[in-house]
């Protein structure tokens, strides 16, 4: 059986690493579910000074025409200025790289960052494109036909928990 890292452990380490890499240009995006969730949770504890961004990037997956929507999309809310920003985008799993593909095509609609810093609570690799996190909670290997998924309780209590189907 695969060990499992606690979520809630993981928060204030991922926040601590985060602090000094905080600018006056950084601002913080979460992405629609799980990565929202843990950006909720790391946007107080880094006192960032603009409000948090959320992002449904349902609409820009290269796998949208085939797929669909599998949920409610989410609107998508920046509440600053994207040009020119030190972007902390913030996610649950780092999987494929494609959920953080569709995520920077958006993000381009929205302005021009000046970089781009991938936040992960979980890495379990397998990508299919060149893309890395700059930070992350913990690296997790995952059996194969699993499904790596953050899950948040009614206390809002957040935990990594595998899913058939990955």
């Amino acid at each position: 059986m695969t060990k499992l890292p606690d979520a809630e452990t993981l928060l204030p380490k991922l926040a601590a690493e985060l602090r000094g890499h905080i600018t006056p240009a950084s601002a913080m995006i979460g992405l629609h579910t799980g990565g929202a969730w843990l950006a909720e949770r790391l946007h107080p504890l880094l006192g960032m000074k603009d409000p948090l961004g959320l992002m449904d990037i349902a609409f820009y997956r290269d796998d949208y025409a085939k797929e669909g929507l599998k949920h409610d999309p989410k609107r998508t809310k920046i509440p600053f200025e994207v040009e020119g920003r030190d972007l902390l985008l913030v996610d649950d799993v780092l999987y494929t790289g494609r959920t953080v593909r569709a995520a920077m095509n958006e993000l381009f609609d929205y302005g021009r960052p000046r970089s781009i810093s991938l936040v992960v609570l979980a890495d379990r690799g397998g990508r299919q494109l060149p893309i890395a996190a700059q930070h992350v909670g913990a690296r997790v290997e995952v059996p194969a036909g699993k499904r790596l998924r953050l899950k948040r309780g009614a206390s809002g209590k957040l935990s990594l928990e595998l899913e058939d189907g990955g």
